[in-house]
């Protein structure tokens, strides 16, 4: 079956500019469809008869309406095309990718007007050529996240009803991303009803906007120097002094037990041990202060990070220092590790066992289960009765274990920092 779609990019004007060869297919078309908001300023245009498919979710029941509509073409032997109306540039975050993905044989013609982004960036006449791009429709906050932590100097956003300028900018206010402007365009394209803002972070943290809207974050971060030391907590926020290696006393902590922590030269050579830089979901297990998977998310931003904690007061620590440090993103739950329904969690292939309250051997067999292939466990050992727990446990998973690397830091006991692989 041949399946040909046309899909036009338009903005929000309310009278559409379109080229003559675009008219030509609207003149000539049968089936046409596109969002609700696309429908209202199109429809004078549509040839009498024509018949609409409206683009909503879920998107399943709307490409088991094009397969109808395909084979009834196939059956009148016709090559006639379905003409989509789509939001800007149909490839860029758009409904062109999700033909492409759920109908890979398409054929489709595309004629893209300029994404909203595009839009905005033309409105504030500000280059667009060095912006990091990111779409929080209907989407998590990994990429946003990302681009903070990376120091983003200039990001595009795309907004929805959840993810709105104003609870992305209580997000960055809560982890410290305080040094962006924010420029906000409303109803891009609508000569009625357009609108350009530009607000600090706590303005726009309580202002209310229309929909549809994006942003655009810029910070200008000339008069900072990327070498010059961290002294005080309130620079950690600044993100351009952070040092490889977060300090020990920066840290809140356990009943403040200074010593309840994974030490810093041992937290990085940790990190280096799982080969985070290739992992994808790394779980932190016992996770205390929230201090690994702290250094983890700063150091590989690209990670999804679950943190696993049996003590009530891990919860409120991961808070404190997570936002102190500007990690966010990080997934933390409270309970025993061996009660908690892993079912619903993406699975890891990187896993730091920092805790385990005498049940090493359990919570190994039970990461057997769950460990992505090649995925890895790493065990900071600190005595020769916890080394021979961690051995027995992964025979008994029926795991790899590799050599250690034995660590001594001043005073402190010497470290074994032991892996196992599946």
């Amino acid at each position: 079956m041949i399946r040909n779609f046309i899909i036009i990019g338009m903005d929000d004007n309310r009278e559409p500019f379109f080229p003559p060869e675009v008219l030509r297919h609207i003149r000539e078309g049968k089936v046409f469809s596109g969002g609700l908001r696309h429908r209202e300023i199109v429809e004078k245009l549509l040839p009498e008869g024509a018949e609409w498919i409206s683009i909503t979710v879920p998107l399943d029941n709307v490409f088991a309406q094009y397969e109808n509509i395909f084979a009834d073409f196939e059956k009148k032997a016709s090559d006639a095309s379905i003409v989509v109306f789509a939001s800007g540039d149909p490839l860029f975050f758009g409904f062109a990718n999700t033909v492409k993905r759920k109908l890979p044989d398409a054929k489709i013609r595309l004629y893209p007007a300029f994404n909203s982004l595009q839009t905005l960036a033309h409105r504030l006449v500000m280059p667009y050529d060095d912006m990091r791009t990111v779409s929080l429709t209907g989407r998590p906050w990994q990429e946003l996240d990302k681009a903070l932590i990376e120091r983003a100097h200039k990001i595009g956003v795309l907004t929805d009803r959840e993810h709105t300028p104003a609870t992305i900018a209580a997000r960055m206010l809560e982890y410290g991303y305080t040094d962006y402007t924010m420029y906000i365009g409303e109803h891009l394209g609508n000569p009625e009803r357009e609108r350009i803002r530009q607000l600090g972070l706590e303005e726009a943290s309580e202002e209310v906007f229309e929909h549809p809207n994006n942003l655009l974050l810029y910070a200008d971060t000339s008069y900072k120097s990327m070498q010059t030391p961290c002294t005080d907590l309130s620079e950690f926020r600044n993100h351009l002094t952070r040092p490889f290696g977060l300090p020990d006393e920066q840290f809140a902590h356990l009943d403040g037990r200074a010593r309840m922590i994974t030490k810093a030269p041992i937290r990085l050579l940790t990190l280096q041990v799982l080969e985070l830089n290739r992992r994808r979901v790394f779980w932190d297990i016992g996770f205390c202060t929230g201090s690994v998977s702290i250094e983890a998310r700063l150091q590989f931003p690209h990670l999804t990070i679950v943190s696993f904690e049996i003590r009530p007061e891990g919860e409120e620590l991961m808070r404190i220092n997570s936002r102190r440090f500007g990690a966010p993103g990080i997934t933390a739950l409270i309970g025993d590790f061996l009660q908690t329904d892993l079912e619903a969690l993406p699975r890891p292939d990187a896993v730091f066992i920092g805790g385990h309250g005498g049940k090493l051997e359990n919570i190994l067999v039970r990461l057997k289960e769950v460990l992505q292939p090649n995925g890895c466990i790493v065990f900071n050992s600190v005595s020769e009765s916890s080394k021979e727990l961690f051995r027995q446990g992964v025979h008994a998973a029926g795991m790899t274990l590799h050599s250690s690397l034995r660590i001594i830091i001043n005073n402190f006991n010497p470290i074994e920092i032991m892996k196992a692989t599946i």
